[in-house]
């Protein structure tokens, strides 16, 4: 049997987050995605392929007992591999505090949670679609929202029952994972000694979701 995959489709994903006890002890960070041409003369011309970019980890190093070994044995069995993408809390970079997501306009009803990272003149903006269950907060003008406001965990989607009037700030605090899947469909242990277990890596690698 086979079947075609088509661009565009989005993948399955299951909202699960990898267990945070061995991501703690993982390794990664963001990657990019750049085309280097060396002229004759010694120059270069760069190309940057990707206006943000994906996070790329090593969990290989977070599993320190027998019970995080049947944990994530569990887990990869449940995702199939590549197959099913889920939730990965990166310890380095998972919290946001007074984050502007937009400025009301009496219209618009609907904001995208994001993260800004800012260097110098240059800001890269990161869509956030995982935030955190239980630990998101939404102010307008400083004031913190307690009725009518949600926000989509799935997506990261906030939306107001009663659009924010024209000028309004609207900051956010919220907690986040990166949707993720592995990047290996094998799962090989090294058994050093009686009851110690090891790995040279086990990849993950960041998925775009929106």
């Amino acid at each position: 049997m086979f079947i075609i995959l088509l661009e565009g489709k989005k993948m399955a994903f299951d909202e699960v987050q990898f267990p945070a006890d061995i991501s703690y002890g993982s390794s990664g960070g963001p990657i990019y995605s750049t085309d280097i041409v060396a002229t004759a003369s010694g120059h270069e011309k760069r190309n940057a392929n990707w206006s943000e970019g994906l996070a790329k980890y090593n969990v290989a190093h977070g599993v320190k007992d027998k019970t995080q070994l049947a944990a994530l044995i569990a887990f990869f069995r449940a995702r199939k591999g590549k197959a099913s993408g889920f939730r990965f809390k990166d310890w380095s970079d998972y919290s946001v505090t007074g984050q502007s997501i937009g400025i009301g306009n009496g219209m618009q009803t609907a904001f995208q949670l994001i993260k800004s990272y800012t260097s110098g003149s240059v800001t890269e903006i990161r869509n956030i679609t995982k935030p955190v269950t239980g630990t998101i907060k939404i102010y307008k003008n400083a004031v913190l929202q307690s009725s009518g406001v949600t926000t989509n965990t799935t997506n990261g989607i906030v939306t107001f029952t009663v659009a924010p009037a024209i000028g309004i700030s609207i900051t956010a605090d919220f907690e986040f994972d990166v949707p993720v899947r592995f990047d290996t469909d094998s799962l090989e242990a090294r058994f050093d000694y009686f009851g110690v277990y090891s790995w040279n890596s086990i990849p993950l690698v960041e998925v775009r979701t929106d």
